[in-house]
């Protein structure tokens, strides 16, 4: 049976009295009877306190980013062994936001996962088209190729530590929407992308989140998708009573 998952990330907000805050807020207004993965990504520098304040909790801290190598000369990089060091093993890799606005690639991408994997880290996979290639009708090609340059190279046992993240990019602050159904549709393709190399069995057991605009007014709908295991949430996370009402919405 599939997790649901229902991941905030945090972006470059927050500061460490206002996570603290968040977080305080998040614990007094999550559902405790969710059936779902509860996860928090904040700030690097907030990482460590956020584990300890969530010690007790059924909430679950990820980092946003990590960097492909163990150590080095990289000077503002974080490594896997230094997020897990501070109890984090779960890490957002591929994100739209690296990838366009840091430029990073499917091949850098793919190092980053193998080092995470190597590490024994879990890792979101973020992955999706911008809006010309929607527009374009170039959508399925783009994700099929993000899949395979970036998770085709993992071994079958690799998967239980893959968490799989749609973006669509061209839903999200664009003034665009993308319904439930176009959501379920891609969801679906990805399922049976990633099935056509590694079989039904991990096909069938592998998330799929959901990150395009996910609010508490969509999310019930999104969530209630066959193929819709969850959401990766941006703007919604960092208000509790929202993020609160998004988790409520996963059945």
């Amino acid at each position: 049976m599939r997790q649901k998952i229902v991941a905030g990330n945090w972006k470059m907000n927050k500061n460490a009295e206002e996570t603290e805050d968040l977080l305080n807020e998040l614990i007094d207004k999550l559902p405790e009877d969710t059936q779902a993965t509860i996860i928090v990504a904040p700030s690097f520098v907030n990482l460590a306190s956020a584990v300890q304040h969530l010690e007790f909790t059924n909430i679950a801290v990820a980092a946003q980013n990590m960097h492909q190598t163990d150590s080095g000369a990289f000077t503002g990089e974080v490594s896997a062994d230094m997020l897990k060091s501070v109890g984090v093993n779960t890490v957002i890799l591929g994100h739209s936001e690296r990838r366009s606005y840091f430029g990073e690639t499917d091949a850098l991408i793919a190092d980053k996962t193998s080092t995470a994997l190597r590490n024994d880290m879990t890792v979101i996979f973020c992955f999706g088209e911008e809006l010309e290639d929607r527009k374009s009708g170039n959508h399925f090609n783009i994700v099929e190729n993000q899949l395979k340059d970036g998770l085709f190279h993992i071994s079958d046992s690799d998967w239980e530590k893959i968490v799989l993240a749609y973006e669509p990019v061209w839903a999200i602050g664009t003034g665009e929407t993308a319904s439930p159904d176009q959501a379920q549709e891609m969801h679906a393709f990805i399922r049976e992308t990633v099935r056509s190399k590694f079989g039904s069995t991990i096909a069938e057991n592998v998330s799929i989140l959901y990150g395009g605009s996910v609010k508490p007014d969509n999310s019930k709908e999104i969530f209630s998708k066959a193929d819709v295991d969850g959401g990766l949430i941006g703007g919604a996370a960092l208000k509790a009573s929202d993020f609160a009402a998004i988790v409520s919405g996963i059945a």
